[in-house]
């Protein structure tokens, strides 16, 4: 039984590097084919897919990417804005000449991918969604947990010092969205890329990107238009969630039924905003299952 399986936090996979605008990003590959590319989101890295790309690499030929400043990805003195993971991501696909591309996504690699598609549609031939970031947000509820703290994190000094001084998303937020917690061996590996402060402005702009009543301003007309094209386009859809989600919750799970062409949907049981972290067999069977159905069409 998939329940029954345990999850592992090993990490059998050999490190891959490429240079892109002038830095390197971290990668593993495993399997033959057409790419399967997996995009993570924050504070995490490609560790986050670790069990459920066994499962998949028989089917094609799987690459989870680190994000620029994130895993074991360098750390160049740049803003880490959406704009500038794009162009990395952008690069790193270029880079490796990916083409016929079925995207794996979640929390930012969500909007990074679906952006990607948007600009690359003819060398995109499936989306598989989790926890995805599809629409701009509308003001925080400061009545509420989450609502409060992300109020704190999107002020100037508050945010900076949670996040960056005291490393609050990787050691609060991140072991706080997985339904069974996560071991110390787990949390060893995602703290490592933020060990000191220095190394912690990409996990502090991220969510000063979220599209929050308008602002930031192009990052919200970013997400409306992936938004636009992704209730648009008729390519393959995948989508993933869990019981409450956190960003996908039962009302937003209802809107992509309602709006996404083409969508098939699975339920991961319990989930909050980790659910590869709650259900990864699941996930990885599942998902080999969609990947080889949209490609015997």
């Amino acid at each position: 039984m998939t329940a029954n399986k345990p999850i592992s936090a090993k990490f059998p996979f050999e490190s891959k590097y490429i240079e892109v605008e002038g830095s390197r990003i971290h990668y593993i590959e495993e399997g033959k084919g057409d790419p399967i590319l997996f995009i993570h989101g924050n504070p995490t890295s490609s560790y986050l897919w670790r069990n459920i790309i066994p499962h998949v690499a028989p089917a094609g030929r799987c690459i989870a990417v680190d994000l620029i400043g994130m895993g074991k990805s360098d750390k160049p003195d740049i803003e880490y804005r959406f704009e500038d993971h794009a162009k990395y991501i952008d690069g790193f696909i270029s880079a490796m000449g990916l083409e016929n591309i079925t995207l794996v996504i979640h929390d930012w690699g969500s909007a990074l991918g679906i952006h990607y598609a948007r600009h690359h549609p003819k060398n995109v031939k499936g989306i598989a969604l989790m926890e995805a970031i599809l629409r701009p947000f509308p003001p925080l509820d400061p009545t509420t947990e989450m609502g409060r703290t992300f109020i704190a994190f999107r002020t100037p000094d508050v945010g900076w010092d949670i996040i960056v001084n005291q490393n609050l998303f990787v050691e609060k937020i991140l072991p706080g969205m997985v339904v069974r917690g996560l071991t110390d061996e787990e949390m060893e590996v995602y703290r490592a890329p933020f060990l000191d402060p220095e190394s912690r402005k990409p996990v502090w702009r991220w969510p000063n990107e979220i599209p929050i009543e308008g602002e930031p301003a192009d990052v919200a007309d970013i997400v409306k238009l992936n938004n636009e094209w992704l209730t648009g386009t008729n390519l393959p859809k995948l989508l993933f969630y869990g019981h409450p989600g956190a960003i996908l919750n039962e009302k937003m799970v209802k809107w992509c039924v309602d709006n996404l062409k083409n969508l098939k949907t699975v339920d991961i049981g319990p989930g909050l905003h980790y659910i590869q972290e709650d259900n990864p067999h699941l996930i990885g069977e599942e998902l080999v299952r969609w990947y080889t159905g949209i490609n015997s069409v």
